[in-house]
């Protein structure tokens, strides 16, 4: 089983000695109060252990990044979004892509539409 986090995000208020209230930003669309036992305490990487961001490299005049795996897919408006994890980069560097976006990724992609289309099929049975 996945475990899946975001944030790191600011405790506001503490509502009782196992609810809390989190600081969100309005474009994460989850309830504010939650159980602490769904809330993970943030670990900040060391300066000397930071990785630095990677170079990207240049494909057909254009800067790209490399993919390291393809990690969830949700619509939006209709289109397939990827949330990729990037190559050398920490998981606050994951983000939603289109699929326009992705057309060098080739087997990164085909695997993870493999892998999703079969938790799909168990999921449905």
């Amino acid at each position: 089983m996945v475990e899946w986090f975001i944030g790191p995000y600011k405790v506001k208020a503490i509502i009782f000695s196992n609810v809390v209230e989190l600081e969100l930003p309005a474009t994460v669309r989850i309830h504010l109060v939650v159980n602490v036992s769904q809330i993970k305490w943030y670990i900040d990487q060391v300066d000397g252990q930071r990785k630095e961001a990677p170079q990207p490299v240049v494909v057909e005049g254009e800067e790209e990044w490399e993919v390291e795996n393809i990690l969830n897919k949700r619509k939006v408006r209709g289109k397939d979004k990827f949330l990729v994890q990037w190559k050398g980069f920490t998981a606050e560097g994951d983000t939603w892509e289109s699929q326009e976006n992705l057309q060098n990724v080739g087997d990164v992609l085909r695997e993870f539409e493999e892998e999703y289309s079969r938790d799909d099929k168990e999921v449905r049975q």
